[in-house]
């Protein structure tokens, strides 16, 4: 089976690979030709974690090709996928220009039938547009040809992408004919082997799915960033409230644990995108709203705890580990770090920092606002306070008699409640988190 995937992002990129090593023959397309040049020449431009192998290996093997012409490979495909990026406009609505710039080219080129499947997240009624487009350019060439769109959004979680992919709990797909069920049938059946389940519904209902499950995780992680706020004024332990909540089979575990905010790509953009959608239909979701408002809050949190500690920051030298928005990653987009760097710099803080994987993608957005140091002690020699922003695996043990005695002031702020108070001010440390 031959199909072809436009933007070689994170979506992109790892649909491709995982596709193609499934014996799928894959063609990655891509507007931009540094890119382009640098994944034919074995450079993978994204930190995930085994992605590389599996680009490496079905490039070799000829299942995976790289080009900036999507129209050179129309005629050989039955699919071509869109995970062109759908960026926040000032509103909060996604930008789908680029989406609908697949759509046009498809139009203006194809010469058989094509499945135009939408991977990007897109709001409601954007498969009606997409179809429109690829109507238009086809009534300008005056030809008649036979086309279909559907919808199959990702639920990859960054930092364990590859998995999900080849392991998901279930893959949407959104068809309006038969003729498509049947195409992403047979896309997806050599992963039925792992006895997943392939959900069709209606495109708009899948277009729709994609924003409630990230608004339902965000609404969560907010909440609990609420109550952890809450207990920090009323005295209790939001450790002990979310095992006493979460053991309850109808609320669960997950996306319970309180921090210092969510960033990334999905969660911020998305939960904008879907409060826009419903000004723009009349209506109002403030629970979606309210989460929102909430978590830009909750990425100040980490600096406000700070300026309770030290109410003039002027001189004080403040350590951050972590950079990325999240362990096993090298995405800083919409980062808690971001933010704290901002407050504490403008309080009058020098900052020094550390990420296993994120400092060249922290030099790119910010230059030389900050100090960028070898390691994560490295980073404390000579700091008034570190504060935990990222909660890398590396960061979970650390030697704390070894930081007692290189820090100049021994002051520790949780941002991720990953560490024992007792264990830490046993050590000589103050010790902040959020909600305990």
């Amino acid at each position: 089976m031959n199909i072809a995937i436009v933007g070689t992002g994170y979506v992109g990129l790892v649909s491709g690979a995982c596709f193609a090593e499934m014996g799928v023959n894959v063609t990655c397309v891509d507007i931009d030709k540094e890119k382009i040049g640098r994944l034919v020449a074995g450079e993978i431009p994204i930190y995930e974690p085994g992605l590389d192998e599996i680009v490496l290996r079905n490039h070799r093997d000829g299942r995976l090709k790289f080009t900036t012409d999507l129209s050179a490979c129309l005629d050989d495909v039955e699919i071509v996928f869109s995970a062109v990026g759908t960026p926040p406009d000032e509103d909060g609505s996604a930008d789908l220009s680029y989406v609908l710039d697949v759509a046009r080219t498809v139009g203006r080129n194809m010469k058989g039938y094509v499945l135009l499947v939408t991977k990007s997240t897109v709001p409601v009624g954007t498969s009606r547009k997409v179809k429109a487009a690829v109507s238009e350019e086809l009534e300008r060439r005056g030809v008649s040809i036979d086309f279909d769109v559907a919808s199959n959004p990702e639920f990859l979680k960054e930092g364990a992408a590859v998995k999900d992919f080849m392991s998901p709990d279930r893959v949407v797909v959104g068809v309006e004919s038969e003729r498509a069920k049947e195409l992403m049938t047979k896309l997806y059946r050599p992963f039925l082997l792992n006895n997943f389940r392939v959900i069709f519904m209606d495109i708009a209902s899948a277009e729709m799915t994609k924003y409630a499950a990230n608004a339902m995780l965000a609404t969560r992680i907010s909440f609990m960033n609420d109550i952890a706020n809450l207990c920090d004024l009323v005295g209790a332990d939001v450790d002990m409230v979310r095992k006493g909540i979460g053991t309850d089979a109808r609320i669960g575990n997950k996306f319970l644990y309180s921090g210092c905010g969510y960033g990334g790509s999905c969660f911020p953009k998305d939960v904008k995108a879907l409060a826009r959608t419903a000004v723009e239909n009349g209506y109002r979701m403030d629970v979606i709203e309210a989460v929102d408002r909430v978590n830009e809050r909750q990425k100040h949190i980490l600096a406000d705890k700070l300026k309770a500690v030290y109410p003039d920051m002027e001189g004080k030298i403040v350590a951050l580990w972590g950079l990325a928005f999240k362990p096993d990653t090298d995405d800083m987009r919409e980062a808690a770090s971001l933010v704290v760097i901002n407050d504490l710099i403008k309080a009058g803080a020098t900052v020094k920092v550390y990420d296993p994987v994120a400092m060249d993608e922290c030099r790119r957005r910010i230059g030389d606002r900050v100090i960028y140091a070898g390691d994560m002690y490295d980073v404390v020699d000579g700091a008034d306070a570190v504060l935990l922003v990222t909660e890398w695996k590396q960061f979970r043990l650390p030697a704390w008699s070894v930081i007692r005695k290189i820090m100049r002031t021994p002051v520790v702020v949780d941002g991720r409640n990953i560490y024992v108070r007792g264990e830490v001010e046993a050590e000589g440390f103050r010790y902040l988190s959020i909600g305990r």
